[in-house]
């Protein structure tokens, strides 16, 4: 089943099984945790937010505490802070301590600052402890990213012992990271890793510093949340350790959280391709004002860059009332360049973010989209000539243009048609090639900056290439045609 699939027959369940569930608060909420307990808790989390809004604190008051706290993960950001700031702080403390570690601290940074050190402070001392711990960290760093549920042994323990220690973990609670043991050495540094299944099958009273993979993959707790995601999806971990910078074991980043990097990250580079400040909040959930304030910058900006291109028509204003076949084909090669460039913008941009092209490699990007860029020029070229020709047959052969008129004629004012078709073939395939230059090389200029490439908008691109084509256009056309223009 596809996502979108999927998630339409989610919206279908809640919806079915809201009533009920409504029915069951108003008469008899006791059998609500029974009636639900085979509910996924992100299938009990879609039901909640399909009754009416007031009987949402009604149904997490209903459920355990643990089973409230996990589907009060998968409710979206801003109901979850809501239902948090409306508790008691000792209500909302009681269910963000059932929370899983990372979870905890991704929901409490989501509130009011000042609510949640409120929150905080109400938890139990463990609990306050670690979750001020990960707090500390910033949201796009490792550290911001890993839960502290770790399962770690010295590397002298027997393969018994560690399993006596992995029943003692996997009891004492809920664990998002119970597949993968890690062993430390005497000054509890990380020194290996095997996972829960060659623990099993290793040899009886075999020490675990002799079967654990000394080769560990890990990330400093500093590390920028894209290099996790990277790492993991390099390896095909399941989870990757965080140390510091003694080597000791904080915590682990988890595939499931790194899904929902990917997620924002490409979510992200999209936004800022398309011209805009990157969102915070769901499409649907930010606010008019906040909308407004995200687009309009950019959208400012690029209306200032396109005024260049009046100033640049200004200039060839004369060349423009001897020769006004030259107006007919402005737009054909300002979106041939400005296309081309968004397309090599968007290429290296996305190769940026998957480490396939790092800074030094802007002359080997260079190298290829040279060729590639004139090559694209050439064909776009070809069909612009050709449609010069195809409107000159027009006119020769009477065809109508849906008005009564018929093809233009390039030979009116003494003007050759042929030398009209050969600079739009000259002039696309000058700016094409420009656009494809252009468009690779401003993600390098803006990471070099110290700004993110995908900044490099499609857009700004865009814009970019539509002033300096006019400019090659217009040099080309007194370079061909010049002659008529006097």
């Amino acid at each position: 089943m596809t996502t979108t699939s999927a998630r339409k027959a989610e919206q279908s369940l809640a919806a079915l099984l809201a009533p009920d569930i409504l029915d069951l608060l108003e008469t008899e909420p006791g059998t609500v945790a029974a009636e639900t307990e085979d509910l996924h808790p992100a299938d009990l989390a879609d039901v909640a937010e399909a009754l009416p809004r007031s009987q949402i604190p009604v149904l997490l008051a209903a459920l355990p505490s643990d089973r409230a706290a996990a589907v009060l993960e998968y409710f979206a950001d801003e109901l979850r802070g809501e239902l948090l700031e409306e508790m008691s702080a000792q209500q909302a403390a009681t269910l963000v301590a059932a929370m899983t570690p990372d979870d905890r601290a991704d929901t409490l940074e989501g509130i009011d600052e000042e609510r949640a050190e409120e929150i905080v402070d109400a938890l139990p001392a463990e609990t306050r402890r670690q979750t001020e711990q990960l707090l500390q960290y910033p949201p796009d760093s490792a550290g911001g990213l890993m839960t502290t549920d770790v399962v770690s042994v010295p590397e002298s323990y027997t393969v018994e012992e560690a399993l006596r220690r992995v029943r003692e973990i996997a009891r004492s609670g809920r664990r998002e990271a119970m597949n993968t043991l890690y062993a430390l050495n005497v000054d509890g540094a990380l020194s290996g890793v095997l996972s829960l299944r060659e623990l099993l099958a290793a040899p009886e009273g075999a020490r675990i510093a002799d079967v654990a993979w000394p080769e560990v993959r890990r990330v400093s707790v500093t590390a920028d949340r894209e290099e996790v995601a990277r790492l993991i999806a390099e390896y095909d971990l399941v989870a990757i350790p965080v140390v510091d910078d003694r080597e000791r074991i904080l915590g682990v980043a988890t595939v499931d959280d790194v899904i929902d990097v990917i997620e924002k990250e490409q979510t992200e580079d999209v936004q800022k391709l398309g011209g805009v400040e990157a969102f915070e909040e769901p499409y649907m959930q930010m606010g008019i004002v906040a909308m407004i304030r995200k687009r309009a910058g950019w959208l400012a900006i690029l209306i200032v860059l396109q005024m260049f291109t009046t100033s640049v028509m200004q200039g060839f204003d004369s060349e423009l009332t001897r020769l006004p076949v030259l107006l007919l084909f402005i737009p054909l090669v300002m979106s041939g360049g400005g296309n081309s460039g968004s397309q090599a913008t968007s290429l290296v941009t996305r190769a940026m973010a998957l480490n396939q092209v790092h800074l030094a490699d802007w002359w080997r990007v260079a190298l290829r989209e040279l060729p590639t860029g004139l090559a694209l020029g050439v064909i776009l070229g070809a069909i612009g000539a050709a449609r010069v020709g195809l409107a000159q047959a027009g006119f020769d052969a009477g065809w109508t243009l849906g008005d009564g008129q018929v093809g233009y004629n390039y030979e009116e004012n003494g003007t050759p048609w042929e030398l009209v078709a050969t600079n739009v073939f000259l002039a696309l395939t000058a700016i094409v090639t420009f656009g494809s230059m252009a468009g690779s090389m401003l993600p390098f200029v803006l990471k070099r900056l110290g700004f993110d490439p995908a900044s490099a908008s499609a857009p700004f691109v865009a814009t970019l290439v539509d002033v300096t084509g006019l400019l090659i256009y217009f040099t080309l056309s007194i370079l061909v045609l010049g002659r008529f223009m006097s």
